[in-house]
Order: C-alpha cells, then sequence, then structure tokens
C-alpha cells in the first residue's frame, strides 16, 4: 500500500499511516529498555550500532540510570497487514521532578504505552503519570513489562492495572524489554488501536513546540508536532507569542539522530532549525507558523495571556486556521517550582557566563525558572525555581559539566506568602527576603497532596515518618491486601529536602512518593540563621517551621564542624534566631606541640609554655576576627541530611 497521496502533484504522507505515542511509567520500570527493543525490532537501528539506554544521550542519565529529557524517535514499521506505518515515539522520565518533561510530550501525541514493573506492580508516579494521560484524553494501551524476571508477577499486577483503569484482562500486554518477548504485539496493538492525527494538509502551517535545545553551530533547534499545514526547508518562519522571525534552515525528524527531509507535514513529529542565535526567540508550548501567514489583529497569543496560570498540567487548545489567520495554540501553562535556591558564580566576573550558561539550559528544561538576586556575601547571582532536589542536583552538575562553571548553591526553600502589618502581600522566595518579625503580620507555607504506595507491612513505619513531619493523614486505599496507598497533606518544606530518602529506609526500599501543589495555609515561620566565625553565612540562612528550628540547627551546626576544615583559632558554629543562639559548636584550632622539647622535669614547665601559647592565640584573635572560607562540598552535606 503506497504511503503517499497526491495532491497538487506533490506527495504527502497519509495521515492515517501515522501513530504519535509515547512510553509512560515510573522511574526504573524499563520505558528505556523498552524503547530501545522498539528501535531494534522495527529496524531503525542497526543491530552493531544498539546499545543500552540508547535515547538516553546524556551521560548524566547513564550514569545515574535515569531519563531526565524527553526524547522523540521515528520508527518505519510493516505490520502484519503488510502496511508501512510511520511511528513517531517519544520516551519520558519517570521521575516526579521531571513531571513537565512527561505533560509536554502527553500533549504532542495520540496514545500513550503504560508501562508497569510486573515484579513491583503498580507505583505512585505510575497513577499520576496515567491521570495526565487521561486529562489528554489519550488512548492508554496497559503493559506490564519484565516478565522475564524469576520474581515476575504477572497476575496480581494484571489484578492492579484492571483496578486502576477498569480494562479487561485480556487488554494488558506482556512483555520483556530486555528479551522482546511480546514486544511485536505491542507495535501491532500501537498500529491498530491508537489513532491517526487529524490535522489538515490545506490549511497555513501551524506548530506546537514541545521541546527545544541550543545548537553552536544551528542556533535554536525546535521540536515540534505539527499540526496543520506544510513546511519546507528554507521556508520564512515565526514564532507568535515571541514575535520572532527565522528561516527553516532544516527541517527533519529524529531517529534519533537529526535525519533531515525536504519537509514536515501534517501529524507528524520532528525538528525546525531556526539558525536563531537569539536564545529567548524561541519558547517552548509556542506556536511555530509560516512567516506569510499573519495572526489575527484582533488579540495577543492566548499563550501570552492564559497561559501561565501556575498548574502543572499543560492542556493543548484544539486552535483554529481561519483562513489566512493563524490562531495560535494554547500552548502549556507555566510550571510551579517547588522549591526555590540561589546560584552564584564562584568569581564574581563570571556572572554573564552564568546568565548564558542558564538562558541555554531552560531551552532543553522548559521547567527551569530564574531571575537576578544580589547576595552581600556572594555577591550577583540568580534564584532559581525548580520542582525538586533532584531537579536541582542535575541543573548544577549540568551547569558544572556541559558549561564549566564553578558554582555555589544555596540551601533549598519553598515559597513563602506573608502578609505585613500594612497590608502589603508578598512572595517570599530567599530567606534574605523576608520581613521583620515586628512587620510581619502573617505568614503561609505551602501545601501539597501526598500519595504514598506502599506495601501494607510497613504502614506504621510510613505513618510514623509523616506524623514526624506535620502530615495530616486523609484516607487510605488498597491494591490488594498486601499493597495500599495512603493518602495525606503536608508542607512541601517537609517533603522536598529528605522526606524521600528516609520513606525508603522505612519501607525497605519499597515505597514509592508522588506528590501536588494544594493550598498555601497560615504557619509559624521564622528564620533560621548559621554564623561561622560569628560571620552570618546567607547560603546557609534558611525558613522553617518554629517547631523544627532546634532540630534543624543542630544538625546543620553539628555538620558544619564536622566538615569545615580546622583553622589558626578557635571557630564558633551558631545556628540564631534574630538575636537568640539555640545551637552552637566550637571548632578547636590547630595547635602546635610546644611540649615536643621538654623531656623531662616539673609540671610546672610543661604549663608555663601551655600559658605561653594561650596568650599568643588571644593576641592574634585581639587583632581581629578570623574569616572561615567554606568549601563547595560543604554545602551538599548540609544539603544532604543523615
Amino acid at each position: 500500500m503506497d504511503s503517499c497521496l497526491r495532491r497538487n502533484d506533490r506527495c504527502i504522507m497519509d495521515q492515517s499511516l501515522i501513530r504519535n505515542f509515547c512510553i509512560i511509567a515510573h522511574i526504573d520500570h524499563g520505558k528505556s529498555t523498552l524503547s530501545d527493543r522498539l528501535l531494534e525490532l522495527t529496524g531503525t537501528i542497526e543491530k552493531r550500532k544498539m546499545k543500552e539506554q540508547l535515547l538516553d544521550t546524556m551521560d548524566l542519565e547513564r550514569e545515574r540510570g535515569i531519563t531526565i529529557k524527553l526524547q522523540p524517535a521515528r520508527m518505519a514499521y510493516t505490520a502484519k497487514d503488510k502496511v508501512t506505518y510511520q511511528l513517531n515515539l517519544i520516551d519520558t522520565p519517570g521521575h516526579v521532578d521531571f513531571n513537565y518533561e512527561v505533560s509536554r510530550s502527553l500533549a504532542a501525541v495520540e496514545g500513550a504505552v503504560l508501562l508497569v514493573d510486573s515484579t513491583q506492580g503498580v507505583q505512585a508516579q505510575t497513577i499520576a503519570n496515567l491521570y495526565l494521560a487521561i486529562e489528554q484524553d489519550l488512548m492508554i494501551i496497559p503493559v506490564l513489562n519484565k516478565i522475564d524476571l524469576p520474581n515476575s508477577e504477572v497476575e496480581r499486577r494484571a489484578e492492579e492495572l484492571m483496578k486502576l483503569i477498569g480494562c479487561k484482562r485480556e487488554e494488558i500486554l506482556c512483555v520483556s524489554g530486555k528479551t522482546g518477548e511480546g514486544v511485536p504485539e505491542l507495535l501491532e496493538r500501537i498500529v491498530r488501536d491508537v489513532p491517526p492525527p487529524r490535522g489538515d494538509h490545506s490549511k497555513p502551517f501551524r506548530a506546537l513546540i514541545f521541546d527545544s535545545k541550543y545548537d553552536e553551530y544551528k542556533g535554536v533547534v525546535a521540536y515540534v508536532r505539527v499540526l496543520d499545514g506544510i513546511v519546507k526547508t528554507n521556508d520564512p518562519v515565526r514564532f507568535l507569542a515571541t514575535k520572532s522571525q527565522g528561516q527553516a534552515l532544516e527541517v527533519g525528524y529524529l531517529k534519533p539522530e537529526y535525519k533531515a527531509t525536504p519537509n514536515l507535514e501534517a501529524g507528524e513529529i520532528g525538528y525546525v532549525v531556526s539558525g536563531l542565535k537569539d536564545i529567548t526567540a524561541v519558547r517552548v508550548g509556542d506556536t511555530v507558523a509560516l512567516a506569510a501567514n499573519p495572526p489575527p489583529r484582533s488579540s495577543a497569543p492566548p499563550l501570552l495571556k492564559e497561559a501561565f496560570s501556575g498548574d502543572l498540567e499543560p492542556p493543548l487548545s484544539k486552535g483554529e486556521a481561519k483562513g489566512d489567520l493563524i490562531v495560535p495554540l494554547q500552548g502549556y501553562r507555566e510550571v510551579r517550582p517547588m522549591v526555590y535556591a540561589g546560584i552564584f558564580p564562584s568569581e564574581g566576573n563570571e556572572y554573564e557566563r552564568l546568565r548564558d550558561a542558564l538562558m541555554k539550559l531552560k531551552l532543553s528544561d522548559a521547567a527551569l525558572q530564574f531571575e537576578p538576586e544580589h547576595s552581600t556575601a556572594l555577591g550577583f547571582g540568580f534564584r532559581c525555581g525548580f520542582l525538586g532536589i533532584l531537579h536541582l542536583e542535575i541543573v548544577k552538575e549540568r551547569l558544572e559539566r556541559e558549561h564549566n562553571m564553578e558554582i555555589v548553591a544555596t540551601l533549598p526553600s519553598v515559597a513563602y506568602e506573608v502578609t505585613l502589618t500594612n497590608g502589603e502581600e508578598k512572595i517570599i522566595k530567599s530567606p534574605l527576603d523576608f520581613p521583620d518579625p515586628s512587620h510581619l503580620k502573617e505568614a503561609r507555607e505551602p501545601w501539597v497532596r501526598v500519595d504514598i504506595v506502599t506495601p501494607s507491612d510497613y504502614l506504621g513505619n510510613v505513618m510514623a515518618l509523616v506524623q514526624d513531619r506535620r502530615g495530616v493523614y486523609k484516607n487510605t486505599e488498597y491494591f490488594d491486601a498486601a499493597r495500599a496507598v495512603l493518602h495525606y497533606e503536608m508542607p512541601l518544606s517537609s517533603v522536598i529536602v529528605d522526606f524521600h530518602d528516609k520513606l525508603k529506609s522505612a519501607t525497605a526500599g519499597y515505597a514509592s512518593l508522588n506528590y501536588e501543589f494544594a493550598e498555601f495555609r497560615a504557619s509559624n515561620i521564622i528564620r533560621l540563621d548559621i554564623l561561622v566565625a560569628e560571620e552570618q553565612v546567607a547560603a546557609f540562612a534558611t525558613l522553617i517551621h518554629e517547631s523544627e528550628a532546634y532540630r534543624y540547627g543542630k544538625y546543620v551546626v553539628e555538620t558544619l564542624k564536622e566538615s569545615l576544615p580546622r583553622q589558626q583559632f578557635v571557630v564558633k558554629i551558631q545556628a540564631a534566631v534574630g538575636s537568640k543562639i539555640i545551637a552552637s559548636e566550637k571548632l578547636s584550632a590547630y595547635r602546635k606541640d610546644v611540649l615536643a622539647k621538654l623531656y623531662g622535669g616539673d609540671r610546672t614547665r610543661k604549663d608555663k609554655l601551655l600559658k605561653k601559647q594561650k596568650k599568643g592565640k588571644e593576641r592574634m584573635m585581639s587583632q581581629g576576627k578570623g574569616r572561615v572560607e567554606i568549601p563547595s562540598d560543604t554545602f551538599i552535606k548540609v544539603l544532604r541530611r543523615n
């Protein structure tokens, strides 16, 4: 069967032969391995070029064994009916911190493969990603993976899936991403069940930008899903939200490497090389169109007016093209950062380099947000918003590796709402901006809805842990007698730092966690300062609930005592709330062994030398306070609570 339709003596792709889908699952359930088998069985990648985690293109992804970035790939598959189909796959991350990558992928496809590890069953992120797919009205294909493992429990996990999505047992496929068992049946199911795209070739070209990256030679490269029309190489294009114009120097698809083609058509997923060197010209969620087709004069693009309401879920508006006027797609709603931290260059003259690095990073990481910030101690830098602690760590490592930046990151905190005594309301993202208690009327902290999937044997441990973090119990649901889902409401500040690690420890690694923003609630928030050698260290300042101040302050000063290098003088390490010291430690000074030359005699000879040394130390201290340089790894040790 010919995959081309003739129109105006031009061959266009028959959309009934296109299938766009993504793979969604909890972290470590085998998405990337299954993607490898799909690429191998469809002949997209030669066997001699195959390697594990082929779509994980960053070294960081391979080292950590997790997917950080969504990655598209096109495959050509000849089904049992002898028809060749175009399959556009998007591999997605599974960690809750990269939830925004998943939601952007879902808006660009018509179907989703819901992958569940048959040894672990349904996990928290499985449920969260499923809800995102249902909101986008996608065709869901339930699949059990890792059936080749000896501890696989296929029937038990199938029961969980049936209860979760209400499907029949025969609708659940069983595959092994490692051996390839069941993967041909999955390909046939994708061809049969995933609906084809419904774009219109005759309408003006419109495409949704679902991701982008910066190339030193090609400029900004936009990954797009074409909704209507056709774009050809060298066509003039424009981006409706930023009103920037460029030229489609190259169009094509990913296989997963770049593969140039003469054009991209309605229904297809591919890339457009804009040639633009201005990083701000291309924005994820924008609509790209041909420069010859003007937008309607009556209204600004909806992306600018209503796309940034702060929700995590990005619904895709099915806009229209009226005549030659292009109505922009609504695009994505801007993500709400969960964690804020200051990022500063270690050298003051590196500020411009850091700004350029963050702007390039934001092209490929749309969830990253940043704004300029100045600290008296650290100089000029940026206050950055992240989706979680792992997101922060990944951004920090990418800045160091990909852009060769030496940076200092402050302790992470959440955003608080405050009402001052004069009635003014503010959002506080940095502890240094927190108002004086005498001017503060009320402080409100963010709370989140938390879902914890755990074996029933560990329910007591989980409940005790959450109660210790000021959690409010809502209800419990059971998958079966052995597994349950606990629903809680918790302060976001109690979840972001080390709660996941503690949860894993309390449940022998079996529990999984997902959370989403609920609301701001009034709370007794105070600012905790850390003083080293009687000087306040701005990077260690944090906002915390009053009930947790002493415990956290004690932890920080003890950690600093263990990790700071000793000096020639005694170093005081203190935690303070206002002018009140709530925890303190002393780091003893280096001391020359003045008794080494003594070989005997009365005790008073030793005392005389020690007193002389003590006076010398006091004289040195009286000449001025000592200054302590804090190593960069100390910040990580404080961040990673034991």
